[in-house]
């Protein structure tokens, strides 16, 4: 019987979260090659494949999920071994704010872990747009936020996570002039570079949608009425992801940061900011 390497198995669980090869390669800090390669060999052994890949969506096989549900209890056993012995018990509570958009891609791996790790810790996950958890950093309701950079908020660099547009898959509403826009509410970054971009490109575009929520975003472009402008990270895998040669024109990517309150100097805040920052940097 062959070895199951946990450093694979993770690789597996990285791409069958994030929906893509590439997304998958990012989270566990490697080349998208090298993962492949790895992955492809691990499936050879197997005899069997554990991802559908075509052009357009990457989908998990039935031999796949199975591997990656038992990958995830055999990772989050090796996380409780290894902090078990290296790391004190901590217990409290932590508050922390995050995005609609990284509430749902970034952060639930990284909190499963900590969770695991921690279970002594109780963590309160508050999800607001960026500008709106502000505030609640300033008045110390919220102890750490995983958040777009906001002007004057200091914060600990994460990534840059790309923005990109997406369409649904059976309507081109791209071609349409003006161009239908689900956009976050006023004040988001990602709803302010999407506008931009459309005005430096000369686009004419009606607001078709707007709201705070992704869910209502993506709901929107699911139904052919919109394209609207995602972090990347949170583009689901049957949606389209469109670019300049769509007539569409690039958007900056976004900065993410993670801040923290002036009363989180407490070691549960400090381990979970050590492993956000460990987890998601690339």
């Amino acid at each position: 019987m062959k070895k199951l390497d946990l450093d694979v198995l993770e690789m597996v669980v990285a791409v069958a979260e994030t929906g893509s090869f590439v997304r998958g390669a990012e989270a566990v800090h490697r080349s998208p090659s090298a993962l492949s390669m790895q992955i492809k060999a691990l499936e050879d052994d197997l005899g069997k494949p554990l991802f559908i890949r075509n052009t357009r969506r990457l989908a998990v096989t039935a031999e796949g999920q199975t591997l990656v549900d038992y990958g995830r209890r055999m990772l989050e056993m090796r996380s409780e071994a290894w902090a078990s012995i290296v790391r004190p018990e901590i217990k409290g509570r932590v508050t922390i704010g995050v995005p609609d958009d990284y509430a749902s891609s970034l952060l639930p791996q990284v909190l499963r872990k900590f969770a695991v790790a921690h279970p002594r810790v109780e963590i309160r996950v508050i999800g607001l747009a960026s500008n709106a958890l502000v505030p609640l950093l300033k008045d110390n309701t919220l102890d750490l936020a995983c958040l777009t950079k906001v002007k004057g908020l200091p914060g600990e660099f994460i990534r840059f996570e790309p923005s990109v547009w997406v369409g649904p898959p059976t309507r081109p509403v791209w071609k349409e002039r003006p161009l239908p826009v689900a956009l976050f509410a006023p004040g988001s970054t990602a709803r302010a570079t999407a506008i931009a971009a459309l005005q430096r490109a000369g686009i004419k575009y009606r607001m078709s949608y707007e709201s705070p929520s992704l869910l209502g975003l993506i709901s929107m472009v699911e139904a052919g009425l919109a394209v609207a402008p995602l972090a990347r990270c949170s583009v689901p895998a049957h949606l389209v992801q469109l670019s300049q040669s769509d007539g569409l024109p690039p958007l900056d990517d976004l900065e993410v940061v993670l801040a923290r309150s002036a009363t989180s100097n407490r070691p549960p805040c400090d381990f979970l900011a050590e492993q956000i920052l460990t987890e998601l940097r690339t």
